[in-house]
């Protein structure tokens, strides 16, 4: 059964982030990453986000990114969406990538803020609408100034959101004030980016989740939204609290590093890095096994 979707969550509430499989010589591990696909939709997510930042999607090329999508797609059905990532800071790029994810099948589109180049507000305003003009396929916009240099005013989300296929944005700004005004006036469909203010983003409108530690703790992050979803604000408190070891534990040091770690130590799917990302020391995995331990996480 496909998830539930309605235009006030059209990805459904709770994605992961997937990080991107590899053998142990490096190459892309399709079989790994449908299985590890299927495991994170049989422990409850909506959707899955591919070829994101948590898939390494700097360091891969558009012909795996393509066969990424086509494999998970393939794994999943319609038991969650498969949202692509094809946010690059070269806008026709990025549109090339965009109609290679519909062709493959893909459900909608993530479009990181362009990076590096810093562009003013127009240039993102005119980069956005010519990703969401490019194809049928609705598009998450993802705000996360911390990694692209330029945050997404909310003048322009505001402007953005007025696009059919603009329906959404992922939220990695960390500010909860500005999110309170986007989210009351651009009327997105609203998904924090960062774990740790999950559930604070919960109490100013946001609909759900694209998570990290999602690959560890899918079902307690379903239980805090199903919590605050009836109400039930205490139990939503107390799921977050119960998860804070693992949100600072899975970010101590770059996500994605940490989250293949912890993959590993679950015997799933996860493989190398490829560089610039480097693996854990010893020290380090040590310290995750201790934070994941302390949040519940069974290794």
């Amino acid at each position: 059964m496909a998830p539930i979707s309605t235009p006030q969550t059209p990805f459904g509430r709770v994605l992961t982030a997937m990080v991107t499989p590899f053998t142990a010589d490096g190459a892309l591990d399709l079989d790994g990453a449908q299985r590890l696909a299927a495991h994170l939709v049989d422990a409850g997510n909506d959707g899955l986000v591919v070829n994101g930042t948590t898939g390494e999607s700097p360091t891969t090329s558009d012909v795996e990114k393509d066969q990424l999508v086509r494999a998970v797609l393939e794994a999943v059905g319609d038991r969650a969406h498969v949202i692509a990532g094809i946010g690059t800071n070269d806008t026709h790029h990025s549109i090339e990538l965009a109609r290679a994810a519909e062709r493959a099948g893909a459900h909608g589109l993530l479009a990181v803020t362009p990076y590096y180049n810093k562009p003013p507000q127009e240039g993102l305003f005119r980069h956005f609408t010519a990703i969401a003009d490019a194809t049928g396929l609705p598009v998450m916009l993802y705000d996360i100034p911390g990694r692209s240099g330029v945050p997404i005013d909310t003048e322009t989300i505001v402007r953005l959101a007025a696009h059919p296929r603009i329906v959404a944005n992922k939220d990695a700004k960390g500010d909860l004030g500005r999110a309170s005004w986007a989210i009351a006036r651009s009327g997105l469909a609203w998904y924090s980016g960062d774990d740790m203010l999950n559930l604070p983003l919960l109490s100013v409108g946001a609909c759900g989740f694209v998570s990290v530690v999602g690959h560890v703790v899918t079902p307690e992050l379903r239980a805090l939204l199903d919590a605050h979803l009836t109400g039930d604000v205490q139990k939503a408190t107390e799921v977050h609290q119960r998860l804070l070891p693992v949100f600072t534990g899975m970010f101590r040091t770059q996500g994605v590093i940490t989250t293949k770690a912890a993959l590993a130590l679950q015997g799933l799917p996860a493989g190398p890095l490829r560089l610039p990302l480097v693996e854990l020391s010893p020290e380090e995995t040590a310290q995750l096994k201790v934070d994941l331990a302390a949040g519940g996480v069974e290794l």
